[in-house]
């Protein structure tokens, strides 16, 4: 008896999964960050790909081979091919679970494949030592060991002797007899009917030589320079900014009313980027209308050389406080590193006259983007003054802002998270911030009319938040008004 999954993560040979586009582009990210400077794995990179303690039993020379390609040659040293059809099924009488793909006919099967397993999610599950083995394998058995943290496996392939279309089938295996349970829970969720948790890619080094470029399936990640300057925007807001995770219910963001949006290009208002420019509110970029697709057209600006040199100040002034943070170590280190990663896939180094569409494109986002992490922090240094301020009496639990974090409805946005504040405290005599209306409110409530409704500790002043959204014509900006309390008194 046995029970199969056979729902493709990738509906066609050749068509871009579900969580396009940055799916490709995110594996090569963690792929290249993976290794230290001495070509020795991290922690977190030994973790993430599944490598096990005993050199001999993991596949560290693919790992170090497929970084340092990429490093070298950005994302055109790598080629990908996408299977056509995944199945996986589990004999009850055996100890392990099959996968079985179709590969279309692509001639990179020609050269030496690396198959990555990729999971959804980094996994929670303990320490599980499994063991593939497959006559499409080489060695014909490879050996994997996944902890919390793991994301991806590596295992190494044959090369294909002909460009027809192959299925290919691995046995996987737990090292212990006792362990099958943990192996269905990582691969297909542990029971008949649940969706298959894994996906597979092969990864080829165009290093060593091919003609096969764009063909029937295979694609090359660096075909689109502007998504992989998108994607790793994302990535870098993702780990300079607060991770809170606060609880549901979601927010949907068109929920929220807005002013006109602005489309993104070079017909755009100068006057309206100028006050984008000039404006330090933070900004949320929704990736989700990408949808399985790429955008159709790159983003490009054509700014006046003033308000270009304008561009550039700012820019220099977000990246000179994104440095002190890190000096500050209130964002990791490798926040510069990504820093400079974004300067390079955007082609610019400083704004000049000279500087292309695109690449005045990119340093509008990126200039947003510091402008969304320094606007973070900034709020994080005024609440921590107020929360110093509340603690020590006679002002304890004077009307201030508080902390309130909330989460949207997208799994595509970044940051996912805002933290839109809130105001909390109390409003009795004297008071420190309120209007002659909450003054005169308070005496007449003092003297007796207890009938009315006291003074509340409400917001005063906001900040606007600006979304930035991707279409198949291009990207598309709107205003969020009245988003962040940013100050509070008692009205």
């Amino acid at each position: 008896m046995s029970f199969s999954h056979s729902e493709p993560p990738f509906p066609s040979a050749g068509t871009a999964p579900r969580r396009a586009p940055c799916f490709v582009d995110d594996i090569l990210a963690a792929l290249r960050e993976a290794e230290r400077d001495d070509g020795d794995p991290t922690h977190n990179g030994r973790a993430l790909f599944g490598l096990c303690a005993v050199p001999e039993d993991s596949p560290r020379s693919v790992l170090s081979e497929l970084a340092e390609e990429i490093r070298r040659n950005q994302a055109e040293g790598v080629e990908v091919l996408h299977p056509a059809a995944v199945l996986m099924s589990e004999e009850e009488e055996q100890e392990t679970i099959t996968i079985t793909f179709d590969l279309p006919q692509s001639p990179v099967l020609k050269l030496k494949p690396v198959l990555l397993l990729v999971f959804e999610s980094p996994l929670t599950a303990g320490e599980l030592g499994v063991a593939f083995s497959s006559q499409s394998l080489q060695p014909t058995i490879q050996s994997a060991c996944i902890s919390e943290g793991t994301q991806y496996i590596l295992l190494t392939a044959k090369p294909s002797e002909g460009d027809v279309e192959q299925k290919w089938t691995i046995s996987v295996e737990p090292k212990s007899p006792d362990m099958k349970q943990n192996l269905k829970d990582v691969f297909i969720g542990g029971k008949p009917g649940s969706s298959v948790r894994m996906a597979p890619l092969l990864l080829f080094s165009a290093g060593k030589g091919t003609d096969a470029r764009q063909t029937n399936g295979s694609s090359s990640a660096s075909a689109l320079p502007q998504t992989s300057f998108l994607c790793e925007l994302r990535r870098f807001l993702d780990a300079v900014l607060p991770q809170d995770h606060p609880r549901p219910p979601l927010i949907r963001l068109d929920s929220l009313r807005s002013l006109p949006p602005l489309t993104l290009g070079p017909a755009s208002s100068e006057i309206l980027l100028a006050g984008i420019i000039n404006s330090s509110a933070p900004t949320i970029f929704s990736f989700d209308s990408w949808g399985a697709r790429f955008p159709v057209c790159f983003g490009r600006l054509a700014l006046s050389p003033a308000l270009l040199e304008e561009l550039g100040q700012k820019l220099e002034e977000s990246k000179m406080q994104m440095m002190e943070l890190v000096k500050e170590k209130r964002v990791p280190q490798r926040a510069a590193e990504k820093l400079e990663r974004l300067k390079e896939l955007g082609a610019f180094q400083r704004m000049e006259a000279a500087a292309d569409g695109e690449s005045q494109y990119c340093a509008f986002l990126l200039l947003k983007a510091l402008q969304t992490v320094a606007h973070t922090y900034t709020m994080q240094r005024r609440l921590r003054a107020t929360r110093a301020d509340s603690s020590s009496p006679p002002r304890a639990y004077i009307c201030g802002l508080r902390s309130l974090t909330v989460s949207f409805e997208n799994l595509f946005l970044s940051p996912k998270n805002a933290d839109i504040n809130n105001c909390q405290g109390s409003c009795a005599f004297p008071l420190t911030s309120g209007n002659n209306h909450a003054v005169l409110l308070n005496s007449h409530i003092e003297g007796g009319h207890a009938g009315e409704r006291a003074p509340c500790c409400v917001p005063v002043a906001y900040d606007p938040m600006h979304v930035i959204d991707w279409n198949n014509e291009g990207s598309v900006l709107s205003l969020k008004q009245d988003m962040i309390a940013t100050e509070c008194g008692c009205r």
